[in-house]
């Protein structure tokens, strides 16, 4: 059997977390090659230049893609989108792999998905079939009719990969990768938390992880990013309100995500709130730590619904970025409103951790993609399957 050669593209922080153990399953599988292509968001100073964490933890780099453009309006991240298409076909010109890997729903990835479909490379998707808020509802859809191979991380996405038309052989339900970093990392404690490398914080103090304390990750909904500032602003009185220690991690490169940073930074210098320490980036395992020995996350990030499901973690999910996303009993919805988040905060916290749900996955998923990788028949050409 001949090696193939996987070309991964990874374009941000949650991107990087969701693909890791792949990573490393393909590199430790004697039929398949792993090609690193790490660009978009994951290069920019101001996120935090992720890729670092990428060569830290060992992973060689075959290119390296910059082709955001800055302002973060629906008009840079749409040019940013064509522009990758641009960039990413010479990569893949330069690099020749048999297949390329895209995950989830950023305009990064359908980027690669257009440019690997017209140069006849055939696509696997990660995470296809699910339901959200937001542009990226709309962009995963498209990169499923562009891929060729589909793993969704539920049963229930699987299904409706089916009922859009993709051929049944082509969808394996083989649960989120993310999960996989989560069984293993829990295994090493984490107490305090440092404050060098990509992430830094309000003040230059340790944070002690042993204590209770609140982690915020809310990124902007891009069909509502001209009420971005007012939406990060609910949040930030909530916890100027529940006064107990907080992480919280920078908004990402979407548009309305510039006015969120803008409100976050006049926030913490008027209020000078000591409770609360502002970061950029983690590497993945501590993310996973931080998020499953939080007494709460708040927020409206996609990490909170799967990998918080597996872990236990009590979820108070704002607003309309994971709309239709499915959830486990650990997650409560509210609005964009000071006194309602809150009020559900106290219940989670009142409530304490919930048991691990396997919806996304039983933290195996990993050695099943790259198994299909390795063996699965493609057809090219792709037809409806109705």
């Amino acid at each position: 059997m001949e090696t193939r050669k996987i070309c991964v593209i990874v374009i941000n922080r949650a991107n990087y977390g969701r693909v890791k153990s792949v990573l490393h399953a393909i590199q430790e599988h004697p039929g398949l090659e792993l090609q690193l292509v790490v660009g978009s968001s994951m290069l920019l100073p101001c996120f935090g230049e992720a890729v670092n964490i990428v060569q830290e933890d060992g992973f060689p780099i075959h290119a390296r893609v910059n082709f955001v453009v800055e302002g973060q309006t629906p008009a840079t991240m749409a040019i940013s989108a064509g522009l990758g298409i641009i960039e990413l076909a010479t990569v893949f010109e330069n690099l020749q792999p048999d297949m390329v890997f895209v995950i989830a729903d950023r305009y990064d990835a359908l980027s690669a998905a257009v440019a690997a479909a017209y140069m006849n490379i055939p696509v696997a998707h990660l995470q296809g079939g699910e339901v959200s808020g937001s542009i990226d509802e709309s962009v995963r859809h498209a990169i499923t009719r562009l891929a060729h191979l589909h793993f969704p991380a539920t049963q229930l996405s699987a299904e409706r990969l089916i009922k859009m038309g993709e051929p049944p052989e082509t969808v394996y339900h083989v649960g989120c990768p993310s999960l996989d970093l989560a069984h293993k990392a829990l295994h090493i404690p984490l107490t305090t938390l440092p404050l060098n490398g990509t992430g830094h914080g309000q003040c230059q103090r340790v944070f002690n992880l042993t204590q209770p304390y609140l982690l915020v990750a809310q990124h902007p909904v891009t069909t509502e990013q001209q009420a971005a500032a007012s939406q990060i602003k609910c949040t930030l009185h909530a916890l100027l309100e529940l006064q107990m220690p907080t992480i919280l991690l920078k908004p990402n490169v979407d548009a309305g995500g510039r006015a969120m940073a803008q409100q976050i930074e006049a926030f913490c210098q008027f209020y000078r709130p000591e409770f609360l320490y502002l970061f950029t980036n983690f590497a993945p395992e501590d993310y996973i730590r931080i998020l499953s020995g939080s007494a709460c996350f708040i927020g409206n990030s996609s990490s909170a619904l799967r990998e918080g499901s597996f872990l236990g973690t009590p979820v108070v999910c704002v607003g309309n970025r994971q709309a239709g996303r499915e959830r486990s009993p650990n997650v409560i919805d509210v609005e964009y409103d000071c006194d309602e988040i809150v009020a559900a905060v106290r219940k989670q916290l009142a409530h304490g951790r919930y048991e691990r749900d396997l919806m996304y996955g039983d933290g195996h998923a990993s050695q099943r993609i790259v198994d299909i990788l390795a063996t699965a028949k493609i057809n090219l050409q792709k037809t409806l399957s109705l």
